[in-house]
């Protein structure tokens, strides 16, 4: 059995294993990582070698951990990604190149539209109707997105929303609210099957879908990181973060929002939560604790979606592709029935 596993910022860890008896056998570890001393490479095969095949990541983690001498440096890779690769190749986890993929920056529609394409869009794929697919929002009014978990009365202002034009919707993901006004904010979804994220952990997936995104930035001039469990930043501060969705037909949805331009008082005076996040730094703080792609790059907001296009598919080959009438329709009568119902944005008080 073969696995591997790409490091966010990171090596690619190569493993390849056999199972008898139930146990993980015959195991060699390879990669493009840095390790010292040299010999430690033995003690990490003697170490998975001989556990169980049920074996998690953690239990295979500490195992490797447990095996290093005493000084032993990891450049590149940990135990974890280890740990990782060895799930995905006792799974048989594809990798990116595996899929076929296309991206897809169509008009522009409503926020409430943008949530219900990527419910529509993710069931697709998890269905095997429609490839993996990367697709760039675009929207024509501002909005407050907030988490599926979230509780409406204590994330938004509704005054303050009302008297800066925000919209109030609510997402299928978890995760926290984003103030998303009108041609400041860059947003992308991910629709995966979830086959690729296979053998990962929940934290792990993160980092993994949006490492692409890291390259992109980095291209633009921007010392881009990922902060866990699911922001995008730079030394200058954060730029985005990111949220996900997993279906039970197999399909994963993974979305981004990254902040081109911002207000930090429209913020304070749209979203509650950032007041008390704010309350012992003082207002003018919520603009330093995001750094916009704007002031970092000095280019359009459309110049680096380019970019990000590019990347994605100079990466992983995808195709340019569209949304179906089909796929538009079944959409719309999901903004109808779910997410421009109060029911929806109102589910948790």
């Amino acid at each position: 059995m073969h696995g591997e596993y790409k490091v966010p910022g990171g090596k690619l860890v190569v493993v390849d294993l056999e199972v008898a008896d139930g146990r993980i056998a015959d195991f060699h570890l390879a990669g493009d990582f840095f390790l010292e001393p040299d010999d430690a490479l033995a003690d990490i095969d003697a170490a998975v070698t001989g556990l169980p095949v049920e074996a998690d990541v953690a239990t295979i983690a500490a195992a490797v951990r447990g095996a290093l001498p005493e000084g032993a440096q990891l450049l590149g890779f940990t135990p974890e990604s280890v740990a990782t690769a060895v799930r995905r190749a006792l799974i048989v986890a594809p990798g990116w190149a595996e899929f076929e993929w296309e991206v897809v920056h169509e008009k522009a529609v409503s926020p409430a539209m943008n949530l219900a394409l990527d419910e529509v869009l993710t069931t697709r794929v998890g269905d095997g109707r429609r490839v993996p697919t990367l697709r760039i929002w675009e929207w024509n009014e501002s909005a407050v997105v907030i988490g599926s978990f979230q509780s409406y009365r204590n994330e938004v202002d509704p005054e303050g929303a009302a008297k800066h034009g925000f919209q109030v919707v609510r997402r299928i993901s978890g995760g926290g609210a984003m103030l998303m006004a009108a041609n400041s904010i860059v947003t992308y979804s991910l629709y995966v099957p979830a086959s690729l994220v296979a053998g990962m952990t929940f934290a792990d997936s993160y980092a993994f879908l949006d490492d692409w995104v890291l390259h992109a930035l980095r291209s633009l001039g921007i010392d881009a990181t990922y902060q866990p469990l699911n922001d995008i930043a730079s030394s200058k501060g954060k730029i985005g973060g990111a949220a996900q969705k997993r279906l039970a037909n197999g399909g994963v949805l993974h979305h981004a929002t990254l902040s081109y331009d911002m207000d930090g008082q429209v913020l304070t005076e749209v979203l509650r939560i950032g007041r008390e996040k704010l309350s012992d730094k003082g207002t003018a703080s919520a603009a330093k604790r995001v750094d916009p792609l704007r002031s970092q790059t000095g280019l359009p907001r459309a110049e680096i979606i380019e970019r990000f296009k590019e990347t994605f598919t100079s990466l992983y080959g995808a195709k340019p592709g569209s949304i179906s009438e089909e796929e538009y329709a079944e959409a719309e009568a999901l903004v109808e029935s779910k997410f421009s119902t109060d029911a929806w944005l109102r589910r948790v008080p």
